[in-house]
């Protein structure tokens, strides 16, 4: 194809793929429509902003987001490494001045004789070019109403609110308990059963607990009526949530044979069994406020919790029905989508899926096969999960509970710090050699 790539969104995903595939020779026109149409959000016109936090969290290799760091750097991720000329100090973690970073990015892009920039919004989506799309969860409407033309109106979600996802490996089994309702079909659910003063308690904390503001964009979405935030049932009486989310007909505990006050149920959320979501539980909550709250739940006392619960404004595909772990369509081969559109959250993932898309795009365009990384990796797991069939796929970020199991003895798998370790010794032995053999 003689035309350039079209890059669509100068986020991090979209800086990242343009400057990737600008840097490898391949010509791009980015489009951007800040600062001539506002999301709401950001607050300047500059690529690759950061909008909410301006840490990239830990670098810390036993972390799972350390670990997907190690591996962008090891694929030579350019942003990554301008995350790193504007650090600022932060501990463990990653953080950047992000005015520094956005300024620096704008310029690369800016000056590149590869990067073609068109700021305006894209209203619709070209079929005889290749097109990566990498608007984000604040995509506009216009091309909003695109990508649903594309993908199916089904197959495009707008979320306000999401529930916590915890460790299996980190519930207390001594209270906790395998069991469906009234016993139908095999038993995937976890119960955390409660009694009416472990459910009182719960039930202070959590109609006393902080709650974050929303924005102002933000506000003028209306809650769905089966996704309401656990809050906002709370508040509608104290018994609203044992008629709700937190019904016990049917559970019965056959350790004690009895049914008890109130039961919080946590579903499957990985094919490999070791993260489980809180049903019911989508949430508003601050996030010291929601780790309260789930350690006041029997048998989530030392819950490890991989994501909070989070609402706002969130448009995402439905990646399993649309996309390649390689983050082509399944629908058209010359269109891809890279950032939190495909499922994925956390500004380093954002910068992942950017550079896993322009290092397919590339390949694509010189007719060479696609690479889909390992599911050893951080990388490969991430974008094996949001590809895998979900019923109800959930946005995620990095964690060690999506990486696939290594055959470790009992002593080492209950090491945790020896367990990550190892995992990413293993990683890295498999991403090396995809490097030498592949060369993206």
């Amino acid at each position: 194809m003689n035309k350039p790539v079209l890059v669509a969104g100068g986020g991090l995903a979209g800086a990242q793929a343009a400057i990737r595939l600008a840097n490898r020779g391949i010509k791009v026109d980015l489009y951007e429509m800040r600062p001539q149409k506002e999301t709401g959000a950001h607050v300047s016109g500059n690529f690759a902003e950061f909008v909410c936090s301006n840490s990239l969290g830990s670098i810390d290799e036993s972390n799972a987001s350390g670990e997907l760091k190690k591996e962008l750097s090891m694929l030579g991720s350019e942003l990554l490494q301008a995350a790193y000329d504007a650090q600022v100090p932060a501990g463990g973690a990653l953080a950047i001045d992000r005015k520094v970073f956005s300024e620096n990015i704008t310029s690369i892009i800016e000056n590149h004789p590869n990067i073609n920039i068109f700021r305006e919004e894209l209203t619709e989506i070209p079929t005889d070019r290749v097109v990566l799309i990498a608007t984000g969860p604040l995509t506009s409407e216009k091309l909003s109403l695109e990508i649903q033309k594309l993908s199916g109106k089904e197959h495009f979600f707008f979320f306000d609110a999401i529930a916590p996802i915890v460790e299996k490996s980190s519930i207390n089994f001594d209270k906790a308990f395998f069991a469906n309702r009234y016993d139908k079909g095999d038993s995937c659910y976890i119960n955390c059963p409660m009694d009416k003063e472990e459910y009182l308690n719960f039930y202070n904390i959590l109609t006393n607990a902080p709650k974050i503001e929303l924005k102002f964009f933000e506000k003028k979405s209306k809650f769905f009526e089966s996704c309401l935030p656990i809050e906002v049932l709370a508040s509608r009486g104290v018994d609203t949530l044992r008629f709700g989310p937190m019904k016990p007909v049917g559970l019965v505990d056959k350790r004690t044979n009895k049914q008890n006050w109130a039961v919080v149920q946590l579903r499957r959320d990985d094919k490999a069994d070791t993260l489980y979501n809180l049903v019911g539980f989508q949430t508003n909550l601050k996030w010291g406020a929601q780790k309260e709250l789930v350690h006041s739940i029997p048998g989530l006392e030392n819950a490890n919790i991989v994501r909070y619960g989070v609402m706002h404004r969130n448009s995402f595909i439905n990646s399993p029905e649309i996309l390649h772990p390689t983050l082509q369509t399944k629908l058209n081969p010359n269109i891809f989508f890279a950032g939190q559109l495909t499922g994925t959250e956390g500004y380093t993932e954002a910068v992942m899926s950017g550079l896993v898309a322009a290092i397919n795009i590339e390949r694509y365009l010189t007719d060479r096969d696609l690479i889909v990384f390992p599911e050893e990796t951080m990388i490969g797991a991430l974008l094996g999960y949001i590809t895998a069939p979900h019923k109800n796929l959930q946005p995620i970020n990095s964690n060690w509970g999506i990486v696939k199991e290594m055959e470790l003895d009992k002593k080492t798998r209950r090491d945790k710090k020896l367990k990550t370790k190892l995992l990413s010794e293993r990683g890295s032995e498999i991403l090396n050699s995809l490097i030498s053999e592949q060369h993206p």
